[in-house]
């Protein structure tokens, strides 16, 4: 069996995107792994060449900004990296860039990876989220939240990631899926509050118009954190490869988890979440 990683990547320093520790958290299960790299407005190409490992290969991009309806563009980087990967791997694991793998369910992905080697009619593993919010100490805790996406699949070229890249499709199908015992830890609203308002005047303009950020986007300086509706605790630990980034912290945020945000329907069918497990509504990427 032989498993290829694939992600792609833009601005990073400038949005700090922890896209060095996203792609060092799966390689240790990667015998491969190729990286579009976005022209960018930093040193990102020099980013992803520093990092130490000779599994890493490179394609150099250029992200078509016409394509602004939906997050396409990003869904287009996504197969572009996907495309380069060679026929000989089994499995492709894709990353996103702010988006992290803890160590301790590496054993149990490659073991499933293996085991559902031969069972065609699995075309990909799913994965549990965690997001974190504001900080590395809270996690979403409301139906805002996706809390389930496909982030490995099988080397199949009529495979095709998905609208902004959240999922993927084969000849526009949703993937036969396998729910693994694995987390995928997405940072993406963790960062200084100063670069996370930047993010989002950024992040927007690649579904929007510029009219529609001008008028949407707060031409505020800095992010404000305290608008959610529900989180808590998290209680467990960190990626080892997170460790650095996480002591750098250099902005506070603090949040009574026992203040819900929520209008009453959704707190209902919360709690109905919490003892049954089911959600009803949910929006499915995939199908089982």
């Amino acid at each position: 069996m032989k498993v290829c990683g694939f992600s792609f990547v833009k601005n990073a320093i400038k949005y700090d995107y922890p896209i060095v520790e996203a792609i060092q958290s799966i390689l240790p299960i990667c015998d491969h792994m190729v990286v579009a790299v976005g022209k960018s407005e930093d040193a990102t190409l020099d980013l992803i060449r520093g990092i130490n490992s000779k599994k890493i290969e490179i394609i150099e991009t250029v992200w078509d900004e016409n394509l602004r309806e939906g997050g396409a563009v990003l869904a287009e980087e996504t197969n572009k990296a996907f495309a380069a990967i060679g026929e000989e791997f089994d499995w492709c694991f894709y990353i996103q860039g702010d988006e992290v793998v803890h160590e301790k369910y590496h054993d149990h992905i490659k073991k499933q990876m293996q085991f559902l080697l031969k069972n065609k009619n699995v075309e990909a593993l799913l994965f549990k989220f965690q997001h974190f919010y504001g900080s590395y100490d809270f996690v979403g805790d409301s139906r805002k939240w996706y809390r389930r996406e496909v982030r490995i699949i099988r080397n199949d070229k009529n495979i095709h990631s998905w609208r902004d890249a959240q999922g993927f499709r084969k000849n526009k199908n949703k993937l036969r899926v396998k729910l693994i015992n694995a987390e995928i830890f997405h940072y993406g609203w963790v960062k200084h509050p100063k670069q996370q308002q930047l993010k989002q005047k950024n992040f927007n303009r690649l579904w929007h118009s510029d009219e529609w950020v001008t008028e949407k986007v707060p031409d505020i300086d800095a992010f404000d954190y305290s608008e959610i509706d529900a989180l808590k605790k998290f209680k467990g630990t960190h990626p080892k490869v997170m460790q650095e980034r996480i002591g750098k912290i250099n902005w506070e945020f603090s949040f009574d988890p026992t203040r819900k945000k929520m209008k009453w329907k959704n707190y209902i069918l919360r709690k109905i979440e919490d003892v049954f497990g089911w959600r009803i509504g949910e929006y499915r990427n995939y199908r089982f």
